[in-house]
């Protein structure tokens, strides 16, 4: 049976792990530029940060079963 919802978490790999953290570190670091604009159009560029990071660990976590 495939487990859809990860119910069952298993260790990354070390140069998995340093890349989920180096690529979150880039993306505070680009936060940290986009954080001072108060607007529409900075709240959705944020969000959209924060998506892409979510979806880029999930890309790292998955190599790592192959």
């Amino acid at each position: 049976m495939k487990d859809t919802f990860r119910k069952v978490y298993r260790p990354l790999t070390e140069e998995n792990t340093k890349l989920i953290i180096d690529i979150k570190a880039k993306a505070e670091e680009l936060e940290s530029l986009m954080i001072n604009t108060k607007s529409r159009e900075m709240s959705l560029a944020l969000t959209n940060l924060e998506q892409c990071i979510m979806w880029a660990t999930k890309a790292v976590v998955l190599e790592d079963e192959k």
